[in-house]
């Protein structure tokens, strides 16, 4: 990328490091020899003051030290009395007349102007230029006690050879830098944007909701404070949203909830309404005909009050499990839980039914794995589940007329299980069996008066109790079962 930070810091980096080797450069090849020259000078005006110091007219006293300082500076050190005559020389020095003569040659490097300076006391420095070679020496003139001169040479031209080794030495260093530099560059930029780019990865899962991804925080700089900042964040937005999306749920759920409620308000006022429409109807019709007198005779008289009667009868009996069902699914009914034995429970049940049974030549079995067997439940409201779970086999038992009610011993429960021949249930079915009004043979329920609450009623009363309870096909039967807790 061309925006990106690693490169803008690598070419900034690299950018820096060249204007740093040629700055260097310049400041090498514009400065470097004067400040050669000038420390060389520093230097001899050093040895001279040192030398002044130590200097007693005996030379032997110094001599050590005089070659020691002829080394230093590269050059020649010669020492002339009041008279000219050289009572020390360097054996580099030629064309001089050696120690106690005359030596021109020394004379010869100090100009007649430098000289009186020099025998009026003054320290100078000058440059000497050879006439035959023509190259150039630093001379430093001093004057000693007892009127004495020093005389210090040191060839210029070692100074130039040391700059322009320099100078070379320092391109080869400058590429040596910049190579060296930029590949620092580099490394550096991919090390400082690694974490950035890890960071916007983090900001960009943010940005998609996803709070999955984490910054790797490896030590407390800014950088990794900023990691920390993100990853609190993040986590914050990821507590919020979906705190805010279970409110949504929630939400939702209760709107759906409120839906489902006002579709079966809706569809409570028209399942009564269509199951009192009917009885009302004949209730009428038959009244109205009494009054009117359509009939004379006494036998069809009381057929037209049974009939009234009749009607009458199943319009208390759904009224009363309408209030039944009401309380129970609104809560307001409270369980009287005690113990009792089913079985005989079940066998007094049975025998209220068992002129219905006669009447319409029907079996009924009843098996118990244990007679004295004893459950833990509100009596009244399971003798309701049993009858009402009777009285729907009765009505769907097949033309081969069997009803078999069985009780099972489990460890801690009791499972009752009631069995009628006959057509299976679409497993489309089975879930919508259980609610009100609803009726897989409508014309089989109004013969035999069911009102389409009493499977209800069975749901309600057991989710009342905590247990479990189904339905299931079994060859060319079905079973009802319910559980209950078992009394120990």
């Amino acid at each position: 990328m061309k925006n990106s930070i690693g490169i803008k810091l690598f070419i900034g980096i690299t950018l820096f490091s060249i204007i740093i080797v040629s700055f260097s450069w310049v400041l090498n090849t514009k400065f470097l020899e004067d400040y050669y020259f000038k420390k060389k000078q520093e230097n001899l005006f050093k040895y001279a003051e040192a030398i002044q110091t130590m200097y007693s007219n005996n030379v032997n006293d110094i001599d050590f030290t005089l070659k020691s300082i002829e080394d230093s500076i590269g050059g020649n050190i010669t020492i002339l009395n009041e008279n000219g005559i050289e009572i020390y020389g360097s054996m580099f020095m030629s064309h001089r007349g050696g120690k106690g003569k005359g030596n021109p040659k020394a004379m010869s490097l100090l100009t007649k102007k430098g000289l009186n300076k020099v025998l009026s006391g003054e320290t100078i420095l000058e440059y000497y230029i050879h006439p035959r070679f023509n190259t150039m020496s630093l001379v430093l003139a001093a004057p000693l006690i007892n009127g004495n001169i020093l005389i210090m040479e040191s060839p210029v031209s070692s100074i130039k050879e040391s700059v322009e080794v320099a100078k070379d030495f320092h391109i080869y260093i400058g590429i040596i830098s910049l190579l060296a530099g930029t590949f620092l560059a580099f490394i550096f930029s991919k090390i400082f944007t690694k974490p950035i780019i890890e960071l916007n990865k983090v900001a960009k899962s943010m940005a998609k909701l996803d709070f999955s991804k984490k910054y790797r925080v490896k030590n407390d700089d800014e950088i990794n404070q900023l990691g920390k900042t993100i990853n609190y964040l993040s986590d914050k937005l990821d507590t919020s949203i979906s705190e805010l999306n279970r409110a949504n749920k929630r939400l939702m759920d209760d709107i759906e909830k409120e839906r489902e409620l006002e579709k079966s308000r809706k569809e409570f006022v028209s399942n009564v309404s269509h199951e009192l429409k009917t009885p009302i109807s004949l209730i009428q019709g038959y009244a109205e005909g009494l009054r009117d007198s359509v009939i004379e005779d006494e036998e069809s008289k009381n057929f037209y009050c049974d009939v009234i009667i009749d009607e009458a009868k199943k319009m208390d009996k759904l009224v009363k499990d309408l209030l039944n069902l009401s309380q129970l699914e609104a809560g307001y009914y409270q369980l009287q839980k005690e113990s009792f034995n089913i079985y005989k429970l079940s066998q007094k049940i049975i025998d209220k039914y068992l002129p219905i049974l006669k009447e319409r030549n029907i079996t009924l079995q009843i098996n118990c794995d244990n007679k004295k067997l004893k459950v833990y439940a509100d009596i009244i409201r399971i003798e309701q589940v049993i009858v009402n779970l009777i009285n729907n086999a009765i009505n769907h038992v097949d033309d081969k007329k069997t009803i078999k009610i069985n009780i099972r011993d489990y460890i801690e429960k009791v499972k009752i299980e009631i069995i009628n021949t006959g057509k299976a249930i679409p497993e489309e079915e089975m879930d919508k069996i259980w609610d009100s009004f609803y009726k897989i043979d409508k014309s089989r329920a109004r013969k035999y008066g069911g009102t389409g609450l009493g499977l209800s009623i069975v749901k309600s009363i057991l989710n009342l109790h905590n247990n479990s309870f189904g339905v299931s096909n079994i060859d060319d039967e079905v079973m009802f079962w319910f559980e209950m807790d078992k009394w120990v």
